[in-house]
């Protein structure tokens, strides 16, 4: 199977896992994919993350977090894609559900939500918005 936005299947199986209700779920290790972890956990997205050695590539574990039973993360979308890049100024950063949600940039400064971004006046391109 070839994986042509790896990013995109991350996103996939955290929005499969939560709606079926899992506490955790598995998905090839990346950089890039341990940086979102990070920012989803920092913003209280996630319980937490773990990168596991399996072996092979290695897997990136990640905790979903529910609230009474429901999944925090309501809806967690891909934004640029391979084919469709989308990059966007300082000024142009969006605000996803009136800061109630969180867009996650890839910035020069590295991987940042868009209040961080915002804070550091950089912009860069949206990899994903959730809320």
């Amino acid at each position: 199977m070839s994986m042509t936005d790896p990013v995109a299947d991350m996103l996939t199986r955290i929005r499969n896992a939560s709606s079926a209700g899992h506490r955790r779920v598995d998905i090839p290790v990346s950089k890039l994919k341990v940086e979102i972890a990070r920012l989803l956990r920092d913003n209280h997205y996630i319980q937490e993350y773990k990168v596991l050695d399996d072996g092979r590539h290695g897997l990136l574990r990640v905790y979903l977090k529910y609230y009474d039973e429901r999944p925090v993360i309501r809806e967690l979308r891909r934004v640029s894609t391979p084919g469709l890049r989308r990059y966007v100024k300082v000024r142009e950063i969006p605000h996803i559900r009136n800061g109630l949600g969180m867009a996650i940039l890839s910035t020069p400064r590295g991987l940042m939500s868009d209040r961080e971004a915002r804070r550091a006046h950089v912009g860069g391109e949206v990899l994903a918005v959730l809320w």
